[in-house]
């Protein structure tokens, strides 16, 4: 699997702050919360516009959801 653009941490951390469920923000995303679930567990990948209306959702900065790159 390539490496997730995601933060899955970062993502739980957010959605728990948030005090929304996953079924409210996957109906405000327009995804299915199953989808959502597998994303914050880090067994799916998130495209980046996902994550942009994710971030805006959970009232944080996108940067704080995606994947911290390291560099080679």
């Amino acid at each position: 699997m390539s490496p997730l653009n995601q933060e899955p941490e970062a993502l739980a951390w957010a959605v728990q702050r948030s005090g929304l469920t996953q079924r409210e923000i996957a109906a405000q995303v327009k995804c299915s919360p199953g989808l959502l679930s597998e994303i914050i567990k880090g067994t799916r990948n998130a495209r980046q516009p996902l994550l942009e209306e994710l971030a805006a959702i959970l009232n944080c900065p996108v940067v704080v959801l995606e994947s911290k790159r390291t560099s080679a």
